[in-house]
């Protein structure tokens, strides 16, 4: 594995593991349907042309390779290892740099507008820059790409909160980073997130029996 991987984090879309935010104005079924839709259509929008970049999916629970192959067949899957989210991305970063990566870069399954352009952009800053940061509107962020391994970047950062993004812009130039920050984009992890993008949601979710379901919490 050579040149620019991207990094995608990503779980079995099992009910009561994923989207656990939504509950209970979702039932947990509701939840991780949504959940599957979500990631789908970002996994499909970031997609790479041949030669821009090679994905690699990491995989929580870690029982469930299985799982993740019926689901997206054909993707190469390597299991979360680290006691918190910090510690699974540095390892994940170790792990692909081990492999022989270039460059690379991390995502999610929160943000179903994210494109392979702006994957690709962020690679393409990494010429100039050691970092470079997507951030969310809730205050973390979607992406961040590296230009090699540096753990340090995610200690001392209270994950799963609104200080995320700028604890990390803080502790990447206090370590003498140069860094990059790409346009702002929405996550979806809470009723109001669902209800707030719905229209943009729901044409993801047409033909899938969860679309009526999330209609009716929307409605309460």
């Amino acid at each position: 594995m050579g040149g620019n991987v991207l990094i995608v984090f990503v779980k079995e879309p099992r009910p009561g593991i994923v989207k656990t935010r939504l509950l209970p104005a979702l039932d947990p079924g509701a939840a991780a349907e949504l959940y599957r839709a979500l990631a789908e259509e970002e996994i499909r929008q970031t997609a790479p042309r041949l030669g821009e970049y090679t994905r690699l999916f990491f995989h929580a629970p870690p029982s469930s390779p299985q799982a993740m192959s019926a689901w997206l067949p054909g993707e190469t899957f390597v299991v979360q290892q680290g006691a918190d989210l910090g510690a699974r991305m540095s390892a994940a970063f170790e792990e692909v740099f081990r492999r022989g990566a270039r460059r690379a870069a991390i995502i999610g399954t929160d943000v179903p507008w994210l494109t392979r352009g702006r994957v690709a952009e962020a690679f393409g800053a990494l010429d100039e820059h050691d970092a470079v940061l997507g951030p969310t509107t809730d205050g973390g962020y979607y992406l961040l790409a590296l230009d090699r391994p540096r753990p340090e970047v995610f200690r001392g950062i209270a994950w799963s909160t609104p200080s995320v993004l700028a604890s990390t812009e803080e502790r990447a130039s206090a370590l003498g980073l140069r860094v990059r920050m790409l346009g702002e984009l929405p996550d979806i992890d809470t009723i109001e997130d669902l209800r707030a993008h719905w229209p943009r949601v729901r044409p993801l979710l047409e033909g899938r029996a969860v679309v009526d379901a999330v209609a009716r919490a929307l409605e309460r």
